[in-house]
């Protein structure tokens, strides 16, 4: 008798990738004509990001820049909670947290899309923040990530531990 086959599903950021684009993102704000004088600047606050300029508009701006260098990066918008801009003092901020992980909603979410609309036998099971999809034909596996894939939910999917 064969093992089951299975897979996890997770929503990471590469760290290293996130902090690449941040720094592209600082350089281009700080040589662009459009933000000189503007005070306009972007840097990590903890797990955070934060972006200020001298108004709404453009702290709008250096969000812009942010997302393009991510998505160059290779990092789903998705993956990015920004809020809306505020004033500070005399500058406008924009506060933006990186998700990772799947929520406990999401997770039920995703697992009910599979018991609902996948093949007969496919099993999601929620781990903390991952879930792990298991099934006896490797087939099966496939057309789960590919229905997952065509779904359009609010969270980055990844499909890693294929066995």
């Amino acid at each position: 008798m064969a093992a089951d086959s299975s897979f996890d599903i997770v929503s990471k950021i590469d760290r290293q990738e996130a902090d690449n684009a941040l720094n592209q993102a600082a350089k281009e704000i700080s040589s662009r004509y459009d933000f000189k004088g503007s005070g306009a600047a972007i840097e990590w606050k903890g797990e955070d990001v934060q972006m200020r300029a001298d108004g709404a508009d453009r702290v709008a701006s250096v969000l812009d820049v942010f997302q393009s260098k991510l998505v160059r990066r290779g990092i789903s918008l998705k993956s990015i909670d920004a809020g809306e801009p505020y004033p500070s003092g005399k500058e406008h901020r924009i506060d933006a947290a990186l998700k990772e992980g799947i929520d406990k909603e999401t997770a039920k979410e995703v697992s009910k899309i599979i018991r609902e609309e996948g093949p007969k036998g496919v099993k999601a099971q929620i781990q903390g923040d991952e879930l792990r999809v298991t099934s006896k034909k490797r087939d099966d596996l496939q057309t789960v990530i590919s229905l997952l894939k065509g779904k359009d939910l609010d969270v980055d999917l990844q499909f890693v531990n294929y066995r």
